[in-house]
């Protein structure tokens, strides 16, 4: 009910496993590039159990879904800044 005073939850409660989608073109070093990207990111190495990847259907691009360790929204967010300025990536989730 809006209006009652109460504070609004926040949507993700820190700290969390947050798993980013990221698409780009199939390329055979795109899936490392991604994990390198992350490696920065979060300051230290990527497990592989945390990567996965899908193909498009046609071929031409591929996602990786990388889950990481978060503390606080103001990482998730500097994350997703960062991926904004990455040209190899084509969209993000």
């Amino acid at each position: 009910m809006k209006g009652d005073g109460q504070e609004k939850k926040p949507l993700i409660e820190y700290p969390t496993v947050y798993t980013f989608k990221v698409m780009g073109r199939q390329e055979p070093d795109f899936v490392e590039y991604v994990r390198a990207l992350f490696r920065l990111l979060m300051g230290t190495e990527i497990s592989p159990d945390s990567i996965r990847e899908q193909p498009s259907s046609k071929g031409t691009y591929v996602s990786v879904s990388v889950s990481v360790f978060l503390l606080s929204e103001e990482h998730r967010r500097s994350i997703y800044s960062r991926l904004r300025q990455e040209q190899r990536v084509v969209y993000y989730l």
